[in-house]
């Protein structure tokens, strides 16, 4: 292969200060060989204490110590941050369950680079680039790896003892789209996962659904590997739920009719109409929890029934059930906010109205203006993350990949603008203010005239503020608050 060269700002400035011994190391050289710009660089400085290190670049930019102990700092030079280390080893704490903090790092200043390497999960990230002259440090062929497209562990003895790598792998061949390693599966099926925490895994998770430009590879390795059946139980029985092949025709390559293939084309389908709508990441995060976990109801509600002239699988009440099964799962995980979007109310309404949008379409002959303000207001305005995760969920019974809304998605999209339904409109025109002035006095009875004036705005019984301040006046006399 050519020769790689590290291309970033202060690359000079770290081989003026330290020579033959600053290396960029990890992701960036690996991507690096792919040929991909990384915007993360991880510098390794061997030869060197921690407090020389500090001592050099101190004058020259913000050195945080938060990792000192670890040996390792970030450095903040010109609005970039780097991480530098130095050389690390590894010892594995004696637990019984382990999660991904059960190692005593241990900081070597005299390390040879290839231990440090050495303690890597992947070979494709055990890979040093030394900044001088750009030499390669390349002792577990992880160049060859990236070359054939497949993840191989560095050290399959030690692998298991942070159960944390287990995710990274699917992580990793979802993100980078490689396959993995047979080896790989035989050694996860051991590996006890539960000690893993919220944070972590959540992480994992998300990088697989926002990163990957297929979310349904990470999720298909994450079955593989035995994290469904550890970690996401409500998943792993989606598997094992088979759905109505007329109405779901989509089957795997082995022709199963899974709510689990549905769900993992729907993901799929989902994360292309996030980025069709450009969608931010929180809100696009939004969109592919839900449909990550839309039919997790399906199990708990399946039912054969005759109908249409034949035995036909239901699923009755699946959406109230999926936004049930849901909220525990964000309990389980402490899922709440995101960038401050708030996840955990979110996407369990989304999951509740999933079929409402369709219902609308289906319904386009009769369906008036209050049917559009009650599905605005019950998804808090979301309307494009509704639609989006309706289009996605009929979406996911065909492989053929969606480059835009279908024809049901287009209407109900234009008729809420028609109507002038949007986020801003289903803001509730009086408040409690309004009704003080009115002479009412704070108490419960503001909160319950509140209800009722919202309901009344909602299902287009007023428009504007005045003719909602006749309103409450009429049931404040009604009352007679």
């Amino acid at each position: 292969m050519k020769k790689l060269q590290a291309e970033f700002r202060e690359k000079e400035f770290f081989i003026r200060h330290f020579g033959k011994e600053a290396y960029a190391v990890g992701g960036y050289v690996r991507d690096l060989t792919r040929r991909i710009p990384s915007h993360e660089i991880d510098i390794l400085i061997t030869h060197h204490p921690l407090e020389k290190i500090i001592e050099k670049i101190k004058p020259y930019g913000k050195v945080n110590l938060v990792g000192k102990s670890f040996g390792i700092i970030k450095f903040t030079i010109d609005g970039i941050t780097y991480d530098i280390a130095l050389p690390r080893k590894e010892t594995p704490k004696r637990t019984k369950v382990k999660s991904h903090k059960d190692f005593i790092i241990s900081a070597d200043f005299n390390l040879p680079i290839e231990k440090d390497l050495e303690r890597r999960d992947f070979r494709c990230n055990s890979i040093a680039l030394r900044l001088a002259d750009e030499k390669i440090i390349d002792p577990f062929d992880g160049i060859k790896d990236i070359k054939e497209k497949i993840i191989r562990l560095t050290n399959p003895q030690s692998f298991p003892d942070d159960p944390l790598r287990v995710l990274r792998v699917a992580r990793f061949a979802s993100v980078l789209g490689f396959t993995v390693d047979p080896e790989i599966y035989e050694i996860s099926k051991g590996i006890d996962l539960t000690g893993l925490s919220e944070e972590r895994i959540n992480e994992e998770i998300f990088k697989i659904l926002l990163l990957s430009p297929f979310p349904s590879v990470g999720l298909e390795e994450l079955f593989k590997l035995s994290v469904l059946r550890q970690l996401f139980p409500e998943l792993y029985i989606l598997s094992l739920s088979v759905q109505d092949a007329i109405f779901h025709p989509e089957r795997d390559p082995y022709g199963h009719h899974s709510v689990w293939y549905h769900t993992k084309l729907t993901v799929d389908q989902a994360k292309r109409l996030a980025n069709y709508f450009k969608l931010s990441q929180e809100k696009k995060l939004a969109l592919l929890l839900a449909a990550l976990y839309h039919d997790v109801g399906k199990p708990a509600t399946v039912q054969w029934e005759f109908k249409r002239g034949r035995m036909v699988i239901t699923n009755n009440g699946h959406d109230i059930a999926s936004e049930k099964i849901t909220k525990k799962i964000f309990s389980r995980f402490k899922i709440f906010s995101w960038n401050g979007f708030n996840l955990r109310k979110m996407v369990p309404l989304l999951i509740r109205a999933h079929h409402r949008a369709s219902e609308l379409w289906q319904n386009r002959e009769v369906v008036t203006k209050k049917a559009f303000n009650r599905l605005a207001a019950d998804v808090n305005g979301e309307i494009e993350l509704l639609i989006c995760l309706d289009a996605a969920d009929r979406g996911g019974r065909n492989e053929k990949p969606l480059k835009g809304l279908d024809t049901g998605g287009k209407w109900l999209l234009r008729k809420f603008k028609e109507l002038k339904v949007s986020k801003e409109s289903i803001k509730p025109l009086i408040m409690g203010r309004d009704l003080i002035k009115m002479g009412v006095a704070p108490g419960p009875p503001i909160g319950k005239i509140l209800k009722r004036l919202y309901r009344l705005q909602i299902d287009n019984e007023f428009e504007t503020k005045a003719e909602g301040l006749k309103t409450a006046k009429k049931l404040i006399e009604k009352e007679s608050i």
